[in-house]
């Protein structure tokens, strides 16, 4: 009966309470408000909306719904999130650049997303690379190669893991209340104090137009500084693929020939992208200006640190790059596009792509 009226208040369009948030979430991962009612709440929610502090109780709900970390490294905390599209292998380049810079990034990643790969489904690629550690083995790895990507694991937030299968065959994916519960329950649980946000727009993004994803944005941030975290975010452009290959394998290789051959590439669009999160992370995270960090970022792609930073969470995380560089030696097949007639691409379709 206590749940039927919180879902009749929220169809009502009325704000819920902060303890009918918690208390509606905290049966629904236990089980005892039924599958049925959680999706008639999500709903209710996709049509009527939260305001912001709703969506600050619903995170905060969610997040501690399962298991919270927390960091004692003697460095500070920072993870990058993308909100995923089409070549987008930043993730591999910038978690690793910010930690060659003098942050510890724990990084829980996810898997497919949507039309694309996640950056978890990229990294096993990687023969031997281990994207499923437990929580324990995250921390030794974080603490020992300074970075980690790994995916969550049924210890954190998992009340999330429950609402987003009802959201997938229900229809409510698209509320921006429930995607920032989503995004931001499961980063904050992951315990890193600064929070940088990729929020991409367009015919390859789930964003398609950039005034819905500014939105998202805005909110993702914040609902991190509600809940005591540094927080920033950029709205990036996803009309056109990101980078010059797309395909789970083919993006490692290219994050890691932008590693390792840096100075010629330091100039391209996406390169540049990677160093301006990276800054971002490293600004907030240490309390230094957006004009230093870029220097630090840019000396640290330039002078192999980078690289160091990506080879050594590989090899904890049981990956060898010596055999993934074999299996790319020669492509299964290729084909030519041939232009009838002299010009330039203007554009390519990322969604197409």
């Amino acid at each position: 009966m206590i749940a039927k009226l919180i879902i009749d208040k929220k169809r009502e369009g009325r704000a819920l309470g902060s303890a009918e948030i918690r208390e509606f979430i905290e049966g629904f991962t236990k089980g005892e408000i039924p599958d049925y009612q959680m999706s008639a709440l999500a709903m209710a929610i996709c049509c009527r909306g939260m305001t912001e502090r709703e969506t600050a109780d619903l995170t905060e709900a969610m997040m501690r719904s399962g298991r919270c970390l927390e960091w004692n490294l003697g460095v500070p905390t920072a993870d990058k999130h993308s909100t995923g599209g089409v070549g987008d292998k930043l993730s591999l380049i910038i978690q690793p650049l910010a930690a060659a810079c003098g942050v510890a990034v724990p990084s829980l990643t996810g898997r497919g997303l949507g039309l694309t790969g996640g950056t978890a489904d990229k990294l096993e690629t990687i023969p031997g690379y281990n994207a499923s550690l437990s929580l324990d083995d995250f921390q030794k790895v974080v603490a020992e190669a300074g970075v980690s990507m790994t995916v969550q694991t049924a210890e954190i937030t998992p009340a999330d893991k429950k609402l987003y299968a009802l959201r997938d065959v229900t229809g409510t994916v698209a509320s921006i209340p429930l995607i920032v519960g989503s995004i931001l329950s499961k980063k904050l649980a992951e315990g890193a104090s600064t929070l940088v946000f990729d929020v991409k727009w367009g015919i390859g993004a789930f964003m398609k137009t950039k005034e819905d994803a500014c939105e998202l944005a805005r909110a993702l941030v914040s609902g991190a500084k509600a809940a005591g975290r540094k927080a920033a975010a950029l709205v990036t452009d996803m009309n056109t693929p990101l980078g010059r290959a797309i395909g789970n394998a083919n993006e490692v290789a290219e994050a890691l020939d932008i590693l390792k051959n840096s100075a010629n590439v330091i100039k391209r669009a996406d390169v540049a992208l990677c160093v301006e999160f990276s800054s971002l992370m490293i600004s907030l995270a240490k309390d230094i200006t957006i004009e230093e960090a870029r220097e630090l970022c840019r000396e640290k792609l330039l002078d192999g640190s980078a690289l160091a930073k990506f080879e050594a969470m590989v090899k904890a995380q049981g990956g060898d790059l010596e055999k993934f560089n074999k299996l790319l030696t020669q492509p299964r097949s290729k084909f030519k596009i041939q232009a009838m007639k002299s010009g330039v691409i203007s554009a390519i379709d990322a969604e197409k792509v």
